[in-house]
C-alpha cells in the first residue's frame, strides 16, 4: 500500500491507533528490512480503509430526487485476507457495477484487512461500529458485503449498523431476478433464490410465535389445544414444497432441451458454445457471427436465457452457436446448481469460445473464475478458444501476454469487427469434419440428395455421367447409411 494513499484524508479517517512496535516508525510504517513474518502489517489489518471513486450519485440536481425515490443508497464493504491491495479494490470495484445493474446508487466502499473474517459480525464488532458511522454520514439504507455471509454474520452486522446487510450473493440472484425472461430462466432463478433463504429464515415477535393447534383456533376450548407450528417452520414447510415443484418442472424442461440437443447430435450438427465472464461481450459477439438480434447492453448479465442461432462455415458446413448465461466470480452455487441444464450446452460442445474482456484490469482472473465455473460442470474437456474481446479498448501488451499465455487465443472487436475473419476461419478449422469416404451415384431426379451432400457432408469431386452424378465425398455415419442404396 502506497503511503500516499493512507496519508490522504478520506483514507486515513478511519485508521486505527497501532501499538508502539520497533519495527515500525513514528508514523506506524513499517520501517525497511523489519518483518512481520506470517503477520498481516499492523496498519493493514487495523485499517478500514476507503476506496476512492466508486459514487455512482448523479451531481445533476435536476435528477437527484427522481433517482432517490427509486434507488436504495448503498454502502460497499469488503474484507480481504489473501492477494493484493489493488485485487481487492478490483473486486470492490466489480461489487459498484453489480450493484449499479440491481439498480442502486453507490455512495462508498470500504475495505478492511484482517487475517480471518469474525464469526459474529463479519468485520468485527469495532469496524462493524465504525461502518455505520459512514453509513450515518452518507445517508446510506444498505450494506452490500463482498462475499456470502452466514445467516449469523449478517444478523449480528445488521444489529450493530442497523440498516439492511445483503451479500454478494443476494446481489447476483436479485440482477438475475430482474433479467430473467423465459419460463426455464424465471424457475432457475426462483429456485436459486429459495434455496438461498431457505436457511437465513427470520422473524420478529409475535411472528415467531406458535399457531394454534388442534381444534382450539375453532373455539373448541380446553383439551384441544396443541403446540402447533411456529410462523417459521410454516414459511420453511413452504418454501420446500415449493422448491420441490420447481425441481419437478425443471426437470421437464430439462428433458426437452435434451431432446432438442440429442436430436442435433443424431444429425450430427456440430456445436460451438459461447462463454465467459459477464459483460465480456458474448452476445455481441454471436450477433456479429449470425444476426443473432439478441440484446447488447453494457451492463452486467444483461442477458441470461440461453440463444441458439445456426450458423455455416465458409465452404458451406452448418454449425449452431450458442450463447450461455455469463459467469462472475464467485458466482453463487446456487445459481451454477439451478442453471447446470443450461451450463450443460457446454460440456456437449465440440468448442467453446471463452470470450474475455481485453479491457478489464485483470483479465487473467477473469479466465480463471470461468474455467472454475466450467470445470464443475464437466465442460473443461472440451476443445477451448480464447478469444479476447474489446481489442479497440484494451492495452496492446495486456493483449500480447494474454495470446502467449495461452495455447489457442485470437484478439478481435466486435465493435469494430477487427479480427473477425480470423475468428471465422479458426471456427472453420477447429470444428470437426465428415470423415467416412464414399463413392456415389445418384440418379438426376435426387438433386435433394446432392444438396444434402453439399449441406451436411463435403464434396470432393463430381462427374456428370448419363446414368446420374458420380460424386466422390465424406459424409457422417447417419448420412452414409442414408445413403448405402447409392453405393458404387
Amino acid at each position: 500500500m502506497r503511503r500516499s494513499d493512507l496519508l490522504d484524508g478520506r483514507a486515513e479517517a478511519l485508521a486505527a491507533d497501532a501499538d508502539v512496535d520497533p519495527r515500525y516508525d513514528n508514523d506506524g510504517f513499517l520501517i525497511e528490512g523489519s518483518t512481520d513474518g506470517d503477520q498481516f502489517d499492523r496498519e493493514d489489518r487495523a485499517a478500514l480503509r476507503r476506496v476512492a471513486g466508486l459514487s455512482t450519485e448523479l451531481e445533476d440536481v435536476t435528477e437527484v430526487e427522481y433517482r432517490q425515490l427509486r434507488l436504495e443508497r448503498v454502502v460497499l464493504a469488503g474484507v480481504w485476507g489473501e492477494g493484493t491491495a489493488e485485487e481487492a479494490e478490483h473486486s470492490l470495484r466489480e461489487l459498484s457495477a453489480l450493484a449499479e445493474t440491481a439498480g442502486s446508487t453507490v455512495l462508498a466502499g470500504v475495505l478492511q484487512r484482517r487475517l480471518k473474517p469474525d464469526p459474529g459480525t463479519w468485520m468485527g464488532s469495532g469496524k462493524a461500529a465504525e461502518l455505520r458511522d459512514i453509513v450515518i454520514a452518507e445517508g446510506a439504507d444498505t450494506v452490500i458485503a463482498d462475499t456470502e455471509l452466514t445467516p449469523s454474520q449478517r444478523r449480528g452486522l445488521e444489529d450493530v449498523v442497523k440498516v439492511k446487510v445483503i451479500d454478494r450473493t443476494a446481489l447476483i440472484l436479485d440482477i438475475f431476478a430482474q433479467h430473467a425472461k423465459s419460463k426455464e430462466g424465471k424457475a432457475q432463478v426462483e429456485l436459486a433464490q429459495l434455496q438461498y433463504l431457505l436457511p437465513r429464515l427470520r422473524g420478529w415477535g409475535e411472528s415467531m410465535s406458535r399457531q394454534a393447534g388442534g381444534q382450539a383456533a375453532g373455539g373448541q376450548g380446553m383439551g384441544s389445544r396443541g403446540p402447533g407450528e411456529t410462523k417459521i417452520e410454516l414459511d420453511r414447510r413452504r418454501i420446500n414444497t415449493r422448491i420441490a415443484k420447481l425441481r419437478r418442472e425443471l426437470s421437464g424442461m430439462k428433458t426437452m432441451r435434451d431432446t432438442k440437443r440429442h436430436s442435433r447430435r443424431a444429425g450430427h450438427v456440430p456445436s460451438v458454445a459461447i462463454a465467459g465472464y459477464t459483460n465480456a461481450g458474448k452476445s455481441s459477439i454471436l450477433n456479429r457471427l449470425t444476426g443473432a438480434g439478441v440484446l447488447v447492453q453494457n451492463q452486467l448479465f444483461a442477458t441470461l436465457d440461453p440463444t441458439v442461432r445456426r450458423a455455416e462455415t465458409r465452404d458451406g458446413r452448418g454449425y449452431t452457436l450458442v450463447d450461455t448465461v455469463g459467469f462472475v466470480r464467485e458466482l453463487p452455487h446456487q445459481l451454477v446448481e439451478a442453471f447446470r441444464s443450461t451450463l450443460e450446452e457446454v460440456g456437449d460442445a465440440d468448442l467453446v469460445l471463452h470470450v474475455v474482456d481485453g479491457s478489464h484490469p485483470d483479465p487473467e482472473s477473469q479466465i480463471t473464475a470461468v474455467r472454475e465455473v466450467l470445470a464443475d460442470v464437466g465442460a473443461d474437456q472440451v476443445k477451448e478458444v480464447v478469444v479476447v474481446n474489446k481489442a479497440d479498448l484494451a492495452d496492446p501488451h495486456v493483449i500480447d501476454r494474454i495470446l502467449r499465455a495461452e495455447k489457442h487465443a485470437i484478439a478481435v472487436s466486435a465493435r469494430t469487427g477487427a479480427g473477425f475473419e480470423e475468428l471465422q476461419q479458426l471456427i472453420d478449422d477447429e470444428l470437426p469434419r465428415p470423415d467416412i469416404r464414399v463413392e456415389l451415384l445418384l440418379p438426376y431426379q435426387r438433386g435433394d440428395l446432392l444438396s444434402r451432400l453439399h449441406e451436411e457432408g463435403e464434396v470432393l469431386a463430381t462427374e456428370h455421367t448419363a446414368d446420374g452424378t458420380h460424386v466422390h465425398a465424406k459424409v457422417t455415419p447417419v448420412l452414409q447409411g442414408e445413403l448405402a442404396a447409392f453405393s458404387v
